[in-house]
C-alpha cells in the first residue's frame, strides 16, 4: 500500500527523502562532541625474522631503517617496536 503511494507519486517520495535528510542534517549538527562514536586510528604492524641474528641485531638492520622511512607517515600518533629472540618463526 506504501510502495504503490510512492511509485505513483515520485514527487512525494522525492520531497519525503529531501525532509529525511535535512532532519538529519541537522541532528547531526545539535549532537555533542562527546556523542560521537570512538573510532581508533589504524594500526600496522611489521613482523620480520632474521634466523640467528641477536636482538640488538635486527634492531640495528631491521627496526631502525624501517622507523626511518615510516617515521614521516601524516597523522600518525605514535610509533612502537620491539625486538627479541624467537627459537623459530611461527
Amino acid at each position: 500500500m506504501i510502495s504503490k503511494t510512492f511509485i505513483y507519486r515520485p514527487k512525494l517520495a522525492l520531497v519525503i527523502s529531501i525532509v529525511i535528510t535535512l532532519a538529519g542534517l541537522i541532528a547531526m549538527t545539535q549532537l555533542p562532541v562527546n556523542m560521537y562514536p570512538q573510532i581508533t586510528p589504524p594500526q600496522v604492524q611489521v613482523s620480520a625474522f632474521y634466523a640467528g641474528a641477536s636482538a640488538q641485531t635486527i634492531e640495528e638492520t631491521v627496526i631502525r631503517p624501517i622507523e626511518e622511512k615510516i617515521n614521516g607517515v601524516e597523522g600518525m600518533m605514535y610509533i612502537e617496536s620491539t625486538s627479541a629472540i624467537m627459537a623459530r618463526p611461527p
